[in-house]
């Protein structure tokens, strides 16, 4: 980049979505882990069948990502890995959904919308974040003077 060039800057509302984003995470995985079979149950549309599977190691590890990604709000362009670490979370999270709980749940409106608004929403801003993250880092590499 020559002098003239813009710098790429990380504006706050990014942190604020990456803040958003860590506590979201961990509060839905937060319901799975200590509220499984009745989420379970909502979810599946039919509260007289419960379903075989336990939401506990889902929402833990959900939980997990969900701090990683909060923690990566403080630092985002020396942190950049970490929301890199809670893109591959969510996907992780978006599959174990549709492989382990679709089967016993069902596609329904409940469904679609936990794996929607929860899980893949979040990957498009995410991306979008780490993106901005990466290229402000590699600008303050290549211009230490700044």
């Amino acid at each position: 980049m020559d002098k003239n060039s813009i710098m790429p800057s990380f504006p706050m509302p990014m942190r604020g979505l990456l803040l958003l984003t860590g506590m979201y995470t961990f509060a839905w995985s937060a319901f799975f882990r200590y509220f499984g079979g009745d989420l379970l149950r909502w979810l599946s549309m039919n509260p007289t069948e419960i379903p075989e599977i336990s939401g506990r190691v889902f929402g833990t590890i959900g939980m997990l990502f969900g701090f990683l990604i909060f923690l990566s709000a403080f630092y985002p362009i020396s942190l950049h890995y970490l929301i890199i670490i809670g893109i591959a979370g969510k996907l992780l999270l978006a599959a174990w959904f549709i492989f382990s709980f679709i089967p016993e749940l069902g596609w329904n409106k409940r469904s679609i919308f936990h794996l929607l608004f929860n899980e893949l929403l979040w990957l498009f801003l995410l991306s979008i974040i780490v993106i901005r993250a990466i290229k402000v880092k590699k600008y303050l590499k290549r211009n230490p003077e700044v």
